[in-house]
């Protein structure tokens, strides 16, 4: 299986191979410094694609309460939903499959840095132990050239603490990668499935080389910093999605004056009546508020007051 598959991507092992030893030759990187190095110069090629990754998000998370909607009306028929949903999407131009082109696009990364580390860079990093043209090279062991950091041999499995450190450091910065990609609109079984993956990858990646589990911990340190700064550039202007009406009174066909489209015009559909809401909610807000028209005050008038009473004259007893 690996055979078939370097033979497929040798022609990106060989740029690989010859980024690595740029850094180590020329810019005088140890060989784990370089795989490091290696992983910032590929995922800042895959830069444009996370921006659009990052967007389709937003674009989704902004138009889930629609289709909520959706697959309540149409809860009862799977195929119509799938439908209604690939159109709508269509309509707003919205691509779910956006989300996943990073992820895609470094999986060959992933496998020709697994082949060179059993292979090509086993022949690079300890000539001495595999000369120049062995079929078979093995692990370089633990040696100047193949140490770097806490790990004896990146071109070898980790074992022990060594490999215990590497475990919790990947787990974490998984996980904390994870929590930044979710969003609100994110389901929660999806949320639980993206939580338990990592624990899940456990069970593979303690047989891969101790460099190809540095390269998967520098790229979830680099996500976690990138979502943070797309977060704060592109999605600093982002419009909350407004408060839509209840589910049963949409899907109902409901006849509330709120949900008709002001001017008495027809209903052109679920969403029409959802636009029309909003608009006339944002009609009634600009009517009362400082922008409409202010109402005259009506002006009091108080009467005058009464005149002031006289007082009778008392008449004396005397009569003339």
């Amino acid at each position: 299986m690996v055979p078939i598959t370097a033979n497929i991507l040798q022609p990106l092992i060989n740029v690989f191979e010859s980024v690595l030893s740029f850094f180590h030759d020329t810019v005088g990187a140890s060989w784990g410094l370089s795989i490091i190095l290696l992983t910032i110069v590929v995922r800042a090629a895959l830069l444009p694609l996370a921006v659009k990754q990052f967007k389709s998000m937003q674009a989704l998370q902004r138009i889930a309460p629609q289709l909520k909607v959706l697959q309540e009306k149409y809860k009862d028929d799977k195929q119509r939903l799938q439908q209604e949903t690939m159109k709508f999407y269509s309509e707003h131009k919205v691509n779910p499959f956006a989300s996943c082109l990073p992820l895609v696009a470094q999986l060959p990364v992933f496998f020709s840095l697994f082949y060179m580390l059993r292979h090509d860079l086993r022949l690079d990093i300890c000539p001495s132990v595999n000369p120049p043209g062995t079929a078979n090279p093995v692990p370089c062991g633990s040696t100047s050239a193949s140490q770097f950091w806490f790990i004896p041999d990146i071109t070898d499995k980790a074992t022990g603490a060594v490999l215990v450190a590497l475990i919790v450091l990947y787990v974490g910065s998984q996980l904390v990668s994870s929590l930044l990609m979710m969003s609100a609109a994110t389901d929660k079984n999806q949320r639980m499935i993206m939580l338990f993956l990592p624990f899940l990858f456990v069970g593979f990646i303690y047989r891969f080389p101790a460099g190809l589990i540095l390269y998967w911990i520098t790229t979830n340190i680099w996500t976690i910093g990138q979502q943070q700064f797309l977060r704060r550039v592109i999605g600093k202007g982002e419009i909350p999605v407004p408060a839509l009406p209840g589910l049963a009174s949409l899907t109902s066909g409901s006849t509330d004056p709120a949900e008709k489209p002001a001017g008495g015009a027809k209903s052109g559909g679920l969403f029409s009546r959802i636009a029309a809401a909003q608009q006339q909610a944002s009609g009634d807000k600009n009517a009362n508020g400082s922008g409409g028209a202010a109402k005259p005050e009506a002006r009091v008038t108080k009467a005058p007051p009464p005149p002031p009473r006289q007082r009778k004259r008392k008449r004396s007893g005397r009569r003339r």
